[in-house]
C-alpha cells in the first residue's frame, strides 16, 4: 500500500483516468508525524530533497531519515525559544534547504506557518505583523531583507522570537549555531496537545492586487489535497526528480516543492540561485536529470528564447505550468521545441489545483482543463444562475454540502471579506471562465478587469494572447478606459521586444495584428508603450493601476 492510500481513496475509469478522490484522514493528521516521519523510519534511506546553492557548486542530498531528525531538532529549538502551538510564525527563507525542516518542524509543534517572499520592506512586514499576530519570525540574512524585518519589529512589539539564517546578527538567535544542540527525536505529544488534521496550520498573505493582502488560512487537510497536484498533475514518481520553480514565500512552493510530492515519496529538486538564468536553469535540468517540472508561463518563454539545442534535456518525461494563464504560443512553441505537451493548472492561494490537465488528458491550447475531482465547480453568472456553454461566467466552488480538502477556512481575523466570498453556498473565486462543448475551461479574467464595450464583454486575456504573438511585444496588460460613446474601449499597454522602438506606425501595425486574429471588436483602440508594467511584489500585473 501506498503511504496516500492510508489517507484516501482515488477512484480511476476504465482507462486510467482519475474519476474521484475521497479522503478518509484520521483526526489526528498531521504531515510532519504522518508523512516525513513515516518515510523517515520505514524509508529512512530514500531521497526527500537535492539542493543546489546558488553558486551551483554547493550540493546537499537529503533522506527522509534526515528530514526526520532535522525537523525534530527544529521542533525541540523553537519550543525551547517558546515558540507553542497556535503560535503565528512568519518564514522568510528563499530556496535555503532550511526552510524545509523548519516548516515540518512548526507543523509537528501545531504552529502557524506564514511563508513570505524576501521582497517585503518595513511597512509590509509591519502590516503582516499586526495583521496576523506574528509572535516568531525565522529570517534570512541574505540580501537586505532582515534590516527591513529588524524596523519592523521595533514598531511590533508583539514579536518577541527573532531568529536568523545564514550570518548572525545582533539581537537576533542564530539558528545555525543554536539548534544543533537540541535532541533530533520529537515525538508524537501523548497528553492531548497534538495539533489536529482541523485545526490551522498554515496562512498565506494574498498577492492584494486591488486591496491591503488578506489571509488565507488552511488546516492540516491542506496538505493531503496536493496529492492530487503531484500524482495527477505533475505525474511525479518515486523513482523520479521533480522541480518545481518557485521561491519559498509564495504558495506554488508547497503547491510543488513539499506537500504531494512528499506524500507520494517522491524526491524534490531546489536550486537556491540569486538571480535567474535559463541557461543555468536549463543546466540543473540537464545535470540533474530531472524527470517532471513546472513553472510559470515567464520561464517557459525565457527558455524558449534560449537555444535548447546546447542542452540535453532528454530526462524530462512530463511539463506543467500555472500562475498565469498560458498563451497559446507559448504551448506550441514548447511543444515544437521538446516535444512535450505543456499541461496547465489552475489554483489560488484559497485553494490547491481547482482546474488542471491532468495526467491521460488531452490538452487544448489556451484551455486551463477541466475542473479536478475534489471540487464541484460552477460557472456563474451575475444574478447566480450557470452560464451556457461559451459564456463567461466566475469561477465558484460549491460549498452547499461543505468545505472540500483544500480550500481554505477562513480570510484570517477578517469576517467581513470571508463572507463577501463565501455565500449562497458558494466559494466566489472573482476569476472568470468559459467552458466549451467538451467541458474544458478558457480563463478570462478576474470579474473585475471584465471590459463592457458596445454591449460586449470582453476578457482581456483573449486580447493578451493574441498581442504575445506579435514579435514587438515582450509583456501587455490589456484594461478597459471610459469612452463616451461605447462605455470602455480597449486599450493595450505594450512593453517592446529589444530592437523595436514606440511610434504610431507599430501601434497601427498591431492594432491591425490583432483585427486579423481575434473578433475586430476586441482590438486595442488605444495603445501605449511603456518601459515597465506596474506589479504586484508576486509579479502579478496590477491593472488597477493601470486603469487609474
Amino acid at each position: 500500500m501506498e503511504l496516500y492510500q492510508r489517507f484516501l481513496t482515488e477512484k480511476t475509469d476504465a482507462n486510467g483516468m482519475l474519476e474521484s478522490v475521497d479522503f478518509h484522514a484520521p483526526e489526528s493528521f498531521n504531515f510532519g508525524f504522518d508523512v516525513v516521519d513515516y518515510y523517515g523510519t520505514e524509508e529512512p534511506d530514500r531521497r526527500a530533497m537535492i539542493w543546489v546553492g546558488s553558486d551551483g557548486e554547493e550540493e546537499r542530498i537529503f533522506t527522509f531519515g534526515d528530514m526526520m531528525k532535522l525537523s525534530a531538532r527544529a521542533a525541540n529549538y523553537f519550543k525551547a525559544l517558546g515558540i507553542t502551538k497556535g503560535d503565528r510564525v512568519l518564514l522568510v527563507l528563499r530556496r535555503h534547504w532550511e526552510f524545509w525542516p523548519t516548516i515540518v518542524a512548526l507543523h509537528k509543534i501545531g504552529a502557524i506557518t506564514i511563508p513570505a517572499t524576501d521582497q517585503l520592506k518595513e511597512k509590509d512586514f509591519v502590516y503582516r505583523f499586526d495583521a496576523a499576530g506574528v509572535k516568531a519570525i525565522v529570517c534570512t540574512t541574505s540580501g537586505t531583507v532582515i534590516d527591513e524585518a529588524e524596523g519592523a519589529c521595533e514598531r511590533c512589539p508583539q514579536v518577541t522570537i527573532k531568529v536568523s539564517v545564514g550570518e548572525k546578527k545582533e539581537g537576533w538567535h542564530h539558528f545555525g549555531s543554536e539548534w544543533e544542540a537540541f535532541s533530533d527525536i520529537y515525538p508524537r505529544p501523548s497528553d492531548g496537545s497534538a495539533p489536529m488534521r482541523d485545526e490551522l496550520m498554515l496562512m498565506y498573505f494574498t498577492s492584494g492586487t486591488t486591496a491591503y493582502p488578506k489571509i488565507a488560512a488552511h488546516e492540516h487537510t491542506y496538505a493531503l489535497a496536493h496529492f492530487l497536484t503531484a500524482k495527477w498533475w505533475h505525474n511525479v514518481r518515486k523513482d523520479g526528480i521533480h522541480f518545481t520553480v518557485a521561491e519559498t514565500g509564495w504558495g506554488k512552493a508547497v503547491w510543488g516543492k513539499l506537500y504531494g510530492q512528499w506524500l507520494c515519496g517522491a524526491c524534490v529538486f531546489t536550486y537556491d540561485f540569486e538571480r535567474f538564468d535559463q541557461e543555468k536553469l536549463l543546466g540543473m535540468i540537464e545535470k540533474y536529470r530531472i524527470t517532471t517540472f513546472c513553472a510559470p508561463p515567464t520561464i517557459y518563454r525565457f527558455m524558449i528564447k534560449a537555444d535548447l539545442s546546447k542542452h540535453d534535456l532528454s530526462s524530462l518525461e512530463y511539463i506543467t505550468t500555472a500562475g498565469e494563464a498560458v498563451n497559446p504560443e507559448v504551448f506550441n512553441q514548447m511543444k515544437t521545441a521538446t516535444g512535450l505537451t505543456l499541461m496547465e493548472g489552475f489554483g489560488q492561494t484559497e485553494t490547491t489545483l481547482t482546474i488542471a490537465n491532468l495526467v491521460g488528458m488531452t490538452p487544448k491550447p489556451g484551455s486551463m482543463g477541466k475542473p479536478t475531482p475534489i471540487y464541484k465547480l460552477r460557472i456563474v453568472s451575475p444574478d447566480g444562475s450557470n452560464t451556457p456553454m461559451g459564456e463567461a461566467g466566475e469561477i465558484c466552488v460549491d460549498i452547499s454540502e461543505g468545505r472540500p480538502y483544500g480550500l481554505f477556512r477562513e480570510y484570517y481575523g477578517d469576517p467581513e471579506n470571508t463572507k463577501s466570498v463565501m455565500h449562497d453556498g458558494l466559494y466566489h473565486t472573482g476569476d472568470t471562465a468559459y467552458y466549451d462543448e467538451d467541458g474544458y475551461l478558457f480563463f478570462v479574467g478576474r470579474t473585475d478587469d471584465i471590459i463592457k464595450s458596445s454591449g460586449y464583454r470582453i476578457g482581456p486575456f483573449e486580447i493578451e494572447s493574441v498581442l504575445m504573438e506579435h514579435p514587438a511585444v515582450l509583456e501587455c496588460a490589456v484594461t478597459g478606459v471610459p469612452d463616451p460613446t461605447r462605455g470602455q474601449v480597449v486599450k493595450a499597454t505594450i512593453v517592446l521586444t529589444a530592437g523595436y522602438e514606440a511610434s504610431d506606425e507599430l501601434a497601427k501595425e498591431i492594432q491591425h495584428f490583432v483585427k486579423e486574429l481575434t473578433a475586430p471588436y476586441k482590438y486595442p483602440r488605444v495603445v501605449e508603450f511603456v518601459k515597465e508594467l506596474p506589479k504586484t511584489i508576486s509579479g502579478k500585473i496590477r491593472r488597477t493601476e493601470l486603469r487609474k
